[in-house]
């Protein structure tokens, strides 16, 4: 395999890099490559270069519902966070797929625009959001999403309607069809900026009394069980404060697991069974993650 540092000298690409250094858990192993494109035509290229030489391509934005096992990653690893440009037209706010979704709702909310207010503290970049279908507070990423472009894994670029994404929840069609997300577009509603921004801060201020925002984190780890909230199982079964290794399912919110000290992929997997194996001998209840586990073991 050719070096991919010399392969592509116009693009920033380290080798062995410790994932632990960009993931919100603190934790990974190192990707073989990782690259940061910083346009559309270099993601083509390294897209089109995998896909040639048969090398396992991986992409993240910020990393943030997300484990990347202590082996690492293999092949190469796309982070798209310098793809960020943020525009506004009318009442539509398209952005790039690694800009965040919180830069995404302030740009919504200095132009006035209502409708993505729910997302104003989901720390996850734009590709995420699509590909999972991120939502927070009664609000979904399908409800205010126009299209969005994809890079398909042949190489060529597709629009898809909010009806072709094939939402669900925490899924999307770029599951399925291991696209590339590029951009999205919003479409929103005109409103009053004083009323859009009371309503953030509340969120923000909700989401800062209830969730561990100081320590590290995945994020919330479990998808919701049909008629019940993996939270309140979870706290129900005895298991806030349980903890492996360095870490810990938390003392302030159950349904996340935080890193008090240190701790590794293989820690957060542990105290994840441990915790689905409970709540199961306990009420019968089969907790499915949401958040993504990745890497090499």
């Amino acid at each position: 395999m050719a070096n991919l540092i010399t392969e592509f000298p116009e693009i920033d690409i380290k080798q062995d890099e410790p994932l632990m250094n960009y993931t919100y858990t603190h934790t990974g192993g190192p990707a073989d490559w990782l690259a940061f494109p910083e346009s559309v035509d270099q993601v083509k290229q390294l897209v089109d270069y995998v896909r040639e030489h048969q090398m396992p391509l991986t992409v993240l934005g910020n990393a943030s519902n997300l484990i990347v096992r202590d082996g690492g990653i293999n092949g190469l690893t796309i982070i798209l966070t310098r793809l960020n440009k943020i525009t506004v037209k009318g009442n539509q706010v398209t952005a790039q797929a690694g800009a965040s979704y919180i830069d995404t709702t302030i740009a919504a909310r200095d132009h006035s625009l209502t409708g993505i207010e729910f997302a104003a503290g989901i720390p996850g970049s734009i590709g995420g959001a699509i590909f999972m279908n991120a939502g927070a507070y009664g609000g979904e990423t399908q409800f205010v999403v126009t299209d969005a472009t994809v890079m398909l894994p042949d190489g060529t670029i597709k629009h898809f309607d909010n009806q072709g994404l094939d939402f669900g929840y925490r899924h999307s069609c770029v599951q399925d069809n291991h696209g590339v997300v590029l951009d999205a577009t919003f479409t929103l509603k005109p409103g009053k900026f004083a009323e859009i921004k009371a309503k953030m801060d509340d969120l923000n201020e909700r989401r800062a009394a209830k969730q561990p925002l100081d320590l590290p984190s995945c994020g919330s780890v479990f998808k919701r069980p049909k008629g019940y909230y993996a939270g309140k199982l979870i706290h129900d079964a005895g298991l806030q404060g349980y903890t492996h290794g360095g870490a810990q399912v938390s003392t302030k919110h159950a349904g996340f697991i935080v890193n008090i000290n240190h701790g590794t992929a293989a820690d957060y997997v542990a105290v994840i069974h441990h915790v689905q194996k409970t709540v199961k001998e306990k009420f019968g209840v089969d907790l499915e993650t949401e958040v993504r586990i990745i890497g090499r073991n």
